[in-house]
């Protein structure tokens, strides 16, 4: 009897802990979570969604999308980046020469020198012109303030580094915030097609989505994602076409005299994913779009 109640208090102790852990504990944490401030500016984030894009939501969810889409962009680092966007009355090879100068003469240039050396090879004088792009903003900083000292103006960068930002896939990771007016959050675990965090970015026109919902072939050539035409209607032309009706390639198209018309639904899921984008900076997700020349 001693025995089976000090199981019980152990097994009983152990799963308290736990869902303190997992359930509690989150919950305290985030349970109260409001809008965040974009950095730099006093816009709030995340933006409330409009009500076809919240009913959006749940199309998406009862299509069960987030089987092969995730919504949740990572990120490995950052990088601080120097961009020269006006050389002035200089020539390219003089500026090269000037450059070479600094990263031989100032000490705390030396270990950006390979970096900027080899990102100005071939370079020609065009512009934007990346020249910098590391760990260190010591450097974007000093070679930001010797190229002004001559008249050259640069711009100077913070951006999100990974594999999910060299995909176009987002701007920044995403990050609690992102997600205060989903409910289910749809992360998603498996990516049978891109992540969506941001696809209202990459794909912004509502008449792209629902197109790509009903033939996602006639927009992505050997795409795997399925049709989900029962989310429209094939009807009959009237006397005028319907002026919603899908503009669809021939071989996409339906017979002779018939129209394709999106439903409620189509509509709903098609707002919901333009409403997704995570492109704004944020004080726990920093970047910096654009900033104002040296």
């Amino acid at each position: 009897m001693k025995t089976g109640f000090s199981v019980f208090l152990a097994a009983f102790v152990a799963l308290g802990l736990s869902w303190c852990g997992l359930v509690y504990g989150p919950l305290k944490q985030l349970g109260g979570a409001q809008e965040t401030t974009v950095l730099q500016s006093t816009d709030k984030w995340p933006v409330q969604r409009t009500g076809d894009a919240t009913l959006g939501l749940q199309v998406y969810r009862a299509n069960g999308c987030a089987a092969c889409h995730t919504e949740l962009v990572h990120q490995t680092g950052a990088a601080n980046v120097l961009t020269l966007t006006d050389i002035g009355v200089h020539k390219a090879a003089d500026l090269k020469d000037f450059t070479t100068s600094l990263l031989g003469t100032v000490s705390e240039l030396t270990t950006a020198s390979n970096t900027v050396v080899a990102n100005l090879a071939g370079w020609n004088g065009e512009l934007p012109k990346v020249i910098y792009s590391g760990a260190d903003d010591t450097v974007v900083s000093m070679l930001g303030d010797k190229f002004k000292a001559v008249g050259v103006k640069t711009e100077a960068r913070v951006i999100a580094t990974g594999a999910d930002i060299a995909r176009g896939w987002g701007t920044r990771q995403s990050v609690a915030a992102d997600y205060l007016y989903d409910s289910p959050v749809q992360f998603g675990s498996l990516r049978a097609g891109p992540d969506l965090a941001n696809i209202g970015v990459r794909a912004p026109d509502l008449n792209w989505q629902l197109q790509h919902l009903y033939a996602p072939r006639s927009l992505v050539k050997n795409s795997t994602m399925p049709a989900f035409r029962y989310l429209f209607t094939v009807k009959k032309i009237g006397a005028q076409p319907a002026p919603d009706a899908l503009v669809l390639p021939k071989e996409f198209s339906p017979a002779t005299g018939f129209e394709v018309v999106p439903t409620d639904e189509a509509r709903q899921l098609a707002a919901y994913l333009v409403s997704l984008k995570n492109n704004a900076p944020l004080y726990e997700a920093p970047f910096t779009p654009i900033t104002a020349a040296k």
